[in-house]
């Protein structure tokens, strides 16, 4: 039998094929979860948008967009199935099992969106809204519009902001295989003569996560002394 990681929300499924194709990856079979996390990922959207829509009637739209996309990315969504110990539950083929695709932060998180997508379907929209509305509360409560700007959007706007250059971005190294590659990137800011160095599992992650530690640097104070005699 199936197990159902939805219990724990009183949600059980009239047509049990639906949960146990949304928990199923395309290693395992061709009756797996591809379709239904195309239509979840669009009903999480719907669900968070008007949720955000609601919980900031003054927010203007780019920092609304800005917040739904931290939201609702992969790693925010692998965590969220982590969080209802959805790696117990997938079905997958041996391969990928032993290349650990159940930790896998995009396998994860496609299957939280499939599931969303069978509980629509199964059950219709209220129900899948509540559920969404429920695995996103924490961080629903916890949403903050100011801090909706990604790292590299604040480090560049600060910067411009004292008609400074844009930050410089290089690639240090990618160690791994190719399904489970870990980049490390530089940042660096010449004006400052500062430089933070991240690691990420994709480059973007990774020059967001430098960025982040070197707009951790500026607010220690790091970059006043530059700052200061520039002025």
């Amino acid at each position: 039998m199936t197990p159902n990681p939805l219990l724990r929300f009183g949600i059980e499924f009239a047509d049990p094929a639906l949960l146990e194709r949304a928990l199923t990856h395309r290693s395992a079979g061709h009756a797996n979860y591809e379709r239904l996390e195309f239509l979840g990922d669009a009903l999480i959207n719907a669900v968070v948008s008007i949720e955000l829509y609601a919980r900031f009637p003054r927010a203007p739209e780019g920092d609304l967009t800005r917040l739904r996309a931290a939201l609702i990315r992969e790693s925010s969504l692998a965590e969220l199935a982590r969080g209802i110990e959805l790696s117990d539950c997938l079905r997958m083929g041996g391969g990928e099992l032993k290349s650990g695709g159940f930790r896998r932060d995009s396998i994860l998180a496609d299957t939280l969106e499939a599931l969303v997508a069978a509980v629509y379907l199964d059950g219709g929209w209220e129900r899948c809204r509540a559920l969404v509305c429920v695995l996103f509360a924490g961080a629903f409560d916890a949403a903050d519009i100011g801090a909706a700007k990604d790292a590299k959007t604040r480090l560049q706007e600060w910067l411009q902001a004292r008609g400074m250059a844009l930050p410089e971005y290089r690639m240090l190294d990618a160690v791994g295989k190719d399904h489970d590659k870990v980049f490390r990137v530089l940042c660096r800011v010449v004006d400052l003569d500062l430089c933070s160095d991240a690691a990420g599992r994709s480059r973007k992650a990774a020059e967001q996560a430098a960025a982040a530690a070197l707009l951790e640097r500026i607010d220690a104070g790091a970059g006043a002394a530059v700052v200061g005699a520039a002025q």
